[in-house]
């Protein structure tokens, strides 16, 4: 491994990131709110820490390797997610422990969106923006904004994008990498400003349509209110969300061709994508049908409500209603569930991702079949094309690593006191990226003990990586040459 080389792209991406302050630092000047310095000093400090990484290793080589890529990607998101953390432990406003910033910043950078703040309508305006606004930065990954950027400054960048995007993902949009990079964030910037366009027009004020956008295309779940979006109690900014939440939810390179060819075949042509839009329709009408029995009386005002409610949470998105701190036991349990599930592939969805849920219900099929015809050879097929057999052991391999991890870190919550509905919620709502959990996770996470907090944090890094990426340099292969 080229440390050298390491520590130096470590520093250029810190210096990066320190211009990613200047934003929340406009924002507070703007609204007066009395925390430009923690910003501005936040800014210092992790651009004056990412010259003390580049300095000393500016003469490194710059050839890297696929295993030097995994190590920046996993050692970037524990080391941003510190940095990320400074302006909110620097807050006056805030006054919260070094554990619960980093906890915060985690969950924003990862798009998880459980947070340990108890009065968020209280916060400075600079403070909310930047929370979306890191979950903005971590929704498409600060690592594909750095592929774009960084064979600027003498770095390549296509280990760094196999490494952030490990798992089953589209091939690249263009023929080179730096230029995939750029058009998903094209995309991602267009996709941002009509979602805020359409908040705005449906009733949300510009400060909180532009924060919303950030989050909702980001499926990140962190709002400006405490009621989230039970505070406008409006279809309209619910069905723009339900739209847009669904919308990022899809394979972005799908976006990018559309957006290029100027036609939507690309979505019908698009298996992974029909099979996700199957889901979404079918937890909406089980979650309607299943408040209607409860009821026996639904309004078309109840069903939109309801509908966000479903497709928020198995979207692993995370913004809630009134509905989400009413009903218990099935519906909220079935929701955290399909959350498993997520989104597609290229999106920035969490979960396990659509497509491997494809495939493993194809492959448990072609199971059965071969059960009744021994000798036959049956190919797993996406459309008329079949699954290559290694891509099927892998998909079960990390099916099986992520039962085991989520299992693992079940236990280690519930040893530490941890009720059963807790602990499974919280665990689901953190490696899937999900953020609301059940029983003392149901509003915020802040009353749980600072060590389940650090395992917790843990646990959204490794649902972000998609596991592999993180668990790959445990073992002795990754470090023999």
């Amino acid at each position: 491994m080229q440390i050298k080389s390491v520590i130096r792209i470590l520093g250029l991406l810190l210096m990066l990131f320190s211009l990613a302050i200047i934003p929340p630092i406009i924002v507070s000047i703007i609204y007066q709110d009395n925390e430009t310095w923690s910003f501005f000093y936040a800014l210092i400090l992790i651009l004056v820490s990412g010259l003390f990484l580049w300095l000393p290793s500016m003469q490194a080589k710059t050839d890297m390797k696929l295993r030097d890529g995994f190590i920046i990607v996993v050692l970037f998101w524990f080391v941003l997610s510190t940095f990320a953390s400074l302006p909110m432990i620097l807050s006056e406003s805030l006054d919260i422990s070094i554990t619960n910033a980093i906890f915060e910043s985690v969950s924003g950078l990862t798009t998880t969106g459980a947070t340990i703040l108890k009065d968020i309508d209280s916060l400075p305006e600079s403070i909310l923006f930047y929370r979306q606004y890191l979950q903005w930065l971590g929704g498409l990954g600060i690592i594909v904004l750095a592929v774009a950027v960084l064979p600027m400054l003498g770095v390549g960048g296509m280990h760094l994008y196999k490494a952030e995007v490990a798992g089953p993902i589209k091939n690249k949009i263009t023929p080179r990498i730096t230029e995939t990079a750029k058009w998903l964030w094209v995309v991602y910037l267009t996709m941002t400003f009509f979602c805020a366009l359409g908040y705005y027009i449906a009733g949300m004020s510009a400060f909180d349509s532009i924060c919303h956008s950030f989050s909702t295309i980001a499926i990140g779940g962190f709002s400006t209110h405490n009621e989230s979006f039970g505070y406008y109690n409006n279809q309209w900014i619910e069905l723009v969300a339900i739209f847009f939440m669904i919308a990022a939810c899809l394979n972005f390179s799908l976006h990018y061709l559309a957006f290029k060819n100027k036609s939507i075949s690309v979505y019908k042509n698009d298996n992974e994508a029909y099979f996700f839009i199957f889901l979404i329709f079918l937890i909406s009408l089980i979650t309607i049908f299943y408040i209607y029995n409860q009821s026996l009386d639904i309004t078309l005002r109840e069903v939109i409500k309801n509908a966000f409610y479903a497709i928020s949470i198995s979207t692993t998105t995370g913004f809630t209603n009134s509905n989400y701190f009413v009903y218990v036991g099935f519906l909220p349990l079935l929701l955290i569930l399909f959350s498993f599930i997520g989104g597609c592939a290229g999106s920035t969805a969490g979960g396990m991702k659509a497509i491997r849920i494809l495939l493993l219900s194809k492959q448990g099929y072609r199971e059965l079949r071969r059960l009744v015809h021994p000798n036959s050879k049956i190919k797993v097929k996406i459309g008329n094309t079949a699954v290559n057999e290694r891509t099927l052991e892998t998909i079960w391999g990390f099916f099986a690593i992520y039962v085991f991890v989520f299992l693992t870190v079940l236990l280690l919550l519930m040893f530490s006191g941890l009720d059963f509905l807790t602990s499974f919620s919280a665990v689901a709502a953190t490696i899937n990226n999900l953020g609301p959990g059940q029983g003392e996770v149901l509003y915020n996470y802040a009353n749980i003990s600072d060590i389940n907090k650090w395992i917790l944090s843990l646990c959204m890094i490794v649902g972000r990586l998609e596991i592999f990426t993180l668990l790959v340099i445990f073992i002795p292969d990754f470090w023999k040459k």
